[in-house]
């Protein structure tokens, strides 16, 4: 027998009901009792529809209220000391406290998990952290399933990896100076699930698929040889890359069986197939846990049947990784194209897939004959379909000139024919492009949508909010004005859902942290803008003012990247097509006097291939894209984008390369730790580095604002320093907003104002 298992399940719900849990929970209209009630009652229900479908093993622990890496940091009672917190009784208060902040301390830090667009609370290690064992929250949820009749496998994330993933929060701090007490905190845990009467504990360890330095790949041997000393057997996961290069590793550790993702890396397979230790398990992740297409299930079905008659019942099958990235149930959407649909599964899809799998592996291919030539033509009629290929979008590219990506003037000229006009001052403020999306504004797009409300009535609707933002800019004396992105529902499925080659799901959700959630358009097809998306609301918007107003985009890499993509194009070919379609927006915002324009391209950094010998490549066509994206504008023409929550020091010159006039960064949460990276590189264009969190429902006070201005001075020439939030304000009430925002001016007037007296003190 083959064994089906899950590495991880979504957690919001197939309604999103974790969201909904959660914030009603924030925003006391239900206590306590009923969030972990109502947690406990999802939990189980995705437990049974798992179970349902022939999953042997189930994942227990990889259902989290906020995220899993704090759960990780908190099972070995790693709570950051700022706090005062007592790990071992954290209140659910206090564990959102960590996520979202309070009145004394800012949030956790948060950055993109690997290469993905979720995002994770990052660990903070000191020297003197203290590890203790906190397994009552994950034994709670064993016992749960365990009442239900499954056999629990708990996921833990792997020490090493929790330790990687974590910063070390004071200079020359050797993070894996810190592991062997948190080996005794692991051994303590997994003693605990033994005694619960556990048998598999999934450790995973995705840093394997990184190029580690070799002190940390030395640490791996010992490590689990520490861990092993226990009546339990442990599964390593590995995800996201190849681990080929770790395999003679690997096959010595003393682990019961390894799991390796055969989506993302399938040529790894035959570093372990042959010889593969007799007594180990190898777990083949042979369905996409990160895309959204259907299986080639003849092809997928062809690679298992040599490693089943080779392994027999050492052979288990599972997604790639966690499918916490996919969408719940396609069986929800109604309103899709039907030819569309039947290229797709979500995760409750990938489970009969998987399903299917198993039956013919063990029964044969005959056993399941339908079921693969219903997969075969999906796949042939996908290739041939007319939806997908449009020649002309294809001669546009072949057509391109060898200079297409390169502005006309280099950034010191631009720049002064750019303040020539704006004539700003020093510290300009500004913001980074969306306001609260209040109820009202949910609630005219809704019933636009439903057909309630005219289009006219709807765009009275939209200006109505545009004035408002307007004004309220204005009123707070804001330098560089938005218009405040009341039309639009996300930042990349506003602009799929007006170009070619992309369809949309009604409830494809997925986690993007705690209880924000996304919905990625399905880019399917070739990519083409058939008239101006943005235009009409920006030239309203600045014939309200004589401010500038930014024009607003989001960027060729993240849209791609916040999509799911097409797996039949490479995908730079498929991000140099949206360059082109947003470069017809750029060009005709910039005829419609709208000069200051911003790309948005926060997943540029998500982007990354793990591995650094595939990282050139990327960021070659990425940098092409952007570039592209913005060509042929006038040199007086200022070009923005931004960047948020993740780590840039390692590619700041592909960066610079990017050639924007304006770069806005996050830096609040790390306090202005990531500007140092900027000011080492010399970044030789003009900054903004956020100075508060907008993840947070906090305020920041002006004293905190003023140090973190403080410490950018340091870095930073004040002629090329810009003042900003982190990130767009949509999540945030408009009363936190325009304090935070009133702080964040009246500072940057006080350092203006300074600034000026050195200067004239100087003459």
């Amino acid at each position: 027998m083959t064994t089906l298992h899950l590495l991880g399940f979504p957690r919001i719900g197939a309604k999103r009901e974790l969201k909904t849990l959660l914030e009603n929970y924030w925003k006391n209209e239900i206590d306590e009792a009923a969030l972990l009630g109502g947690a406990r009652e999802l939990r189980q229900r995705h437990w049974l529809l798992q179970k349902g479908a022939g999953v042997e093993l189930s994942p227990v622990g990889d259902f989290s209220l906020y995220d899993h890496v704090l759960d990780a940091q908190l099972l070995v009672g790693a709570v950051p000391p700022r706090f005062g917190f007592d790990a071992s009784k954290l209140s659910t208060e206090q564990y959102f406290q960590l996520a979202r902040g309070n009145a004394g301390q800012p949030a956790l830090e948060m950055t993109k998990w690997f290469d993905t667009n979720y995002h994770y609370l990052v660990p903070e290690w000191h020297a003197d952290t203290a590890f203790q064992a906190q397994p009552e929250r994950l034994l709670a949820q064993v016992r749960e399933a365990q009442a239900l009749g499954l056999r629990a496998k708990p996921v833990l994330l792997g020490p090493l990896s929790l330790l990687w993933q974590g910063k070390a929060k004071h200079a020359g701090l050797d993070k894996l100076s810190l592991l062997p007490a948190l080996l005794q905190a692991y051994r303590d845990v997994l003693a605990a699930l033994a005694a619960a009467k556990v048998e598999w504990v999934q450790i995973d360890e995705p840093i394997l698929a990184l190029d580690l330095p070799p002190e940390w790949l030395a640490a791996f041997e010992p490590a689990y040889r520490q861990l092993q000393d226990s009546p339990l057997r442990l599964l390593l996961a590995t995800y996201f890359g190849s681990v080929a290069e770790h395999a003679e590793l690997l096959q010595r550790l003393p682990v019961a069986g390894l799991h390796l993702d055969l989506v993302r890396a399938p040529l790894q397979l035959a570093a372990f197939a042959e010889g593969w230790p007799q007594d180990k398990v190898l777990s083949a992740g042979v369905i996409d846990g990160r895309n959204i297409w259907r299986a080639d299930l003849s092809r997928v079905l062809a690679s298992l049947q040599p490693l089943a008659a080779d392994l027999g019942e050492r052979l288990w099958i599972a997604p790639s990784c966690s499918l916490l990235h996919t969408p719940f149930d396609l069986a929800a959407e109604t309103q899709l194209d039907v030819d569309v649909k039947t290229w797709l599964a979500f995760a409750v899809q990938k489970l009969n897939e998987l399903k299917v799998l198993k039956r013919g592996v063990e029964q044969g291919r005959d056993a399941i004959a339908n079921e693969l030539a219903g997969s075969d033509y999906a796949r042939q009629q996908r290739a041939a379909s007319p939806l997908i290929h449009r020649p002309e979008v294809q001669q546009r590219l072949a057509d391109l000139p060898a200079d297409a990506d390169r502005r006309h003037s280099a950034y010191p000229v631009r720049a002064a024919a750019q303040q020539a006009w704006l004539k700003l001052p020093l510290l300009p403020t500004t913001t980074i492009g969306s306001f609260p999306q209040t109820a009202a504004i949910r609630g005219a797009r809704a019933a636009f949508k439903r057909g309630e409300l005219s289009a006219d009535a709807y765009r009275q609707a939209m200006q109505q909010e545009i004035e408002l933002a307007i004004r309220r800019q204005e009123a707070l004396n804001i330098d560089v004005l938005v218009h405040g992105e009341a039309e639009r529902n996300d930042m990349v499925e506003y602009f799929g859902e007006q170009l070619s080659g992309f369809v949309f799901t009604a409830g494809g959700w997925v986690q993007s942290y705690g209880s924000r959630c996304v919905k990625p358009p399905i880019l399917f097809g070739d990519v083409a803008r058939p008239q101006a998306m943005t235009v009409e609301w920006a030239e309203y918007a600045q014939s309200l003012t004589p401010r500038p107003v930014k024009g607003m985009l989001t960027g060729p890499v993240t849209i791609l990247q916040w999509s799911f993509v097409r797996d039949d194009l490479p995908r730079g070919e498929v991000c140099r097509q949206i360059a082109l379609a947003l470069n017809d927006e750029v060009r005709d915002l910039e005829a419609a006097g709208i000069r200051v324009i911003q790309i948005d391209e926060p997943a540029i950094r998500e982007g990354l291939p793990l591995k650094r010998a595939d990282r050139a490549a990327y960021l070659d066509w990425a940098g092409h894209a952007f570039r592209l994206s913005c060509h042929g504008v006038a040199d007086s023409t200022q070009i923005h984008t931004h960047m948020c929550y993740s780590e840039f020091g390692d590619i700041l010159p592909a960066i610079a390369a990017l050639d924007a006039d304006v770069i806005t960064i996050e830096t609040s949460r790390s306090d202005m730790e990531l500007l140092q990276d900027f000011g080492h590189f010399r970044y030789p264009n003009a900054i903004g580095p956020g100075v508060y969190d907008i993840h947070s429902p906090r305020v920041p006070p002006e004293a905190e604002i003023q140090q973190l201005l403080e410490k950018a001075l340091q870095v930073i020439e004040p002629e090329k320093l810009w003042v900003n939030p982190d990130c767009g304000l949509k999540t945030r009430g408009w009363p936190e907003v325009e304090a935070a925002l009133s702080s964040m001016v009246k500072v940057s007037k006080t350092l203006r104002r300074r600034l000026a007296q050195e200067a004239d003190a100087t003459v």
